[in-house]
């Protein structure tokens, strides 16, 4: 079916044309849509022009006629659909003119870091700005945070991470958990990988995990200034097992937060490699287990005294400056620190300098050391200071080196105290100087809590006894020792020593993880 519509009223100079219908075409599979205009012959001679319009969906041709009044001709142009080009306000780059243009854009910003110094070559395959506007805000962002061009090049991974996206989300992250600023210079340095991190993914579950093994809130910040390396271990690795096998040599469960507080180190230790064979030497040397599980509570760092670099090498320099190894567990549950030290040096400069103030023999600097290890770090000044005092107190030089032997306390005490204690020793007790002689130790007790209020019970009762007979024993023993009727010998010739013992006695005071530095720089 066809229809056609013409509508025309001719007027010299006006011709209007209404199109009322479309002719519709339909066919079994296609969709036809015609408008044919006709205009009367004579209008084609006044007016000069006759317009034909097809258009066919289904066959997706099209056609225009156009007869112009100079020639009286129709001339028929016929387009197909590939003939015709879409036109547009900006055209789109090929794949590969984006290629060429990042590759182009990747070289600038190589040669920009090149200039400052930093060496890209591991950079290849990271995804990093397109531009060297955006690249000189990242860097100008690290140096704000105190990293410099050594740094980057330590770590050049960094140059990846987002100043918006991944820095400061990280950095804001840690500042709310309590890290200081100051601190956050030598946490990058010591982990700028955390700056990769998701603060939900990886950083928030170390920090819960932290917390679930006891570690106060409090602390938590000071561990992680400690240790930042402990934000990319995973939950039930490395760290579990540490943990784990501390407790079952003995370590107190309620003391393992305060353990980690001091010593987040552990966390990253593996037990196979290193925390059992250090435990297993120092149990060979004959120290309990038990005993070691206390020192570690006290004293976490020692785990981190290399076992073959320096534990062994310390144990070999004891044996060789006269120690016995009979001596060796009490030597090191006393001062745990001899065997981390650089020892042998310290060993030959205090035996040198005890020998030129007291003129000790080798044989006996070995005894010196077994009764005080921590001498082997005390201070040149105070040695001498307290060797001169001795001196002025009237006591030969034989005498002082034989009172150093038996106890080498005396060159670490406060002298003011000394001082006091032999003015009362001198004045009060009116007992001769060989009997400091025979228990130097005496220095060592209170002069208010222990000395005077023994004294004057022995002399109202009327006794006659040793130095050693009146300081060397509890309160309740020296209760017990005021009902006997004569004084044992061998109580009084007993001098204080080191128990292995009381080393494994359960702990009595309360667990206190608060962070704190414990500094054995130097014994005093």
């Amino acid at each position: 079916m066809k229809i056609r519509s013409c509508v025309g009223i001719t007027k010299p100079s006006l011709l209007l044309v209404h199109s009322e219908l479309p002719a519709l075409t339909f066919h079994k599979t296609k969709l036809t849509w015609t408008s044919t205009l006709r205009f009367p012959s004579n209008y084609e001679r006044t007016s000069g022009s006759v317009t034909r319009f097809h258009c066919s969906v289904a066959g997706r041709t099209g056609a225009s006629t156009s007869v112009s009044s100079s020639s009286s001709k129709s001339n028929t142009v016929h387009l197909s659909r590939k003939q015709v080009k879409p036109s547009s306000l900006y055209s789109r780059p090929s794949l590969s003119n984006m290629k060429k243009e990042r590759i182009a854009n990747r070289a600038k910003v190589y040669e920009f870091l090149r200039v400052l110094g930093i060496i890209p070559d591991e950079l290849d395959g990271l995804e990093l700005p397109g531009t060297v506007e955006v690249m000189q805000e990242r860097i100008d962002f690290l140096h704000k945070l105190g990293l410099t061009i050594e740094d980057i090049n330590n770590y050049p991974l960094v140059l990846g991470c987002s100043v918006k996206k991944n820095m400061i989300p990280v950095l804001d992250y840690l500042g709310k958990l309590g890290v200081r600023k100051s601190t956050f210079t030598e946490f990058l340095r010591r982990y700028p990988q955390v700056l990769h991190a998701s603060v939900v993914v990886d950083l928030a579950p170390v920090v819960k995990y932290l917390q679930g093994l006891d570690i106060k809130p409090n602390d938590i910040p000071r561990v992680l200034e400690k240790y930042p390396e402990v934000l990319g271990f995973k939950l039930e690795g490395t760290m579990s097992t540490s943990v784990a096998y501390l407790v079952g040599i003995g370590v107190s469960r309620r003391e393992v937060g305060g353990v980690l507080t001091k010593y987040p180190e552990i966390l990253g230790m593996r037990v196979g490699r290193v925390i059992k064979p250090f435990v297993e030497y120092l149990e060979g040397l004959g120290i309990p287990r038990l005993a070691i599980a206390r020192l570690i509570e006290k004293r976490p760092h020692i785990l981190g005294f290399g076992l073959e670099e320096r534990v062994k090498p310390n144990v070999a320099s004891l044996l060789e400056f006269n120690v016995r190894k009979a001596s060796l567990p009490s030597i090191v549950a006393q001062y745990p620190e001899i065997i981390g030290i650089d020892l042998k040096p310290k060993l030959l400069g205090q035996r040198s300098l005890i020998q030129s103030i007291i003129d000790l023999e080798p044989e006996d600097f070995g005894t010196v050391v077994e009764k005080m290890p921590q001498i082997v770090s005390l201070s040149n000044t105070s040695m001498v200071k307290h060797a001169d005092f001795l001196k002025g107190c009237g006591f030969s030089l034989q005498q002082v080196r034989s009172m150093v032997v038996e106890c080498p306390q005396i060159l670490a005490l406060n002298l003011d105290i000394m001082k006091l204690s032999f003015d009362y020793f001198q004045m009060e007790m009116q007992r001769p100087l060989d009997d400091l002689v025979a228990f130097p130790a005496f220095f060592t007790y209170g002069l208010e809590s222990t000395i005077k209020p023994r004294d004057k019970i022995v002399v109202k009762k009327g006794f006659k006894c040793s130095l050693s007979w009146l300081l060397n024993c509890s309160d309740e023993k020296f209760k017990e020792r005021l009902n006997y009727d004569t004084i044992e010998m061998e109580e009084m010739e007993t001098m204080p020593s080191f128990d292995m013992n009381s080393l494994m006695e359960p702990r009595s005071d309360e667990s206190d993880s608060d962070y704190e530095e414990d500094s054995d720089d130097e014994y005093a």
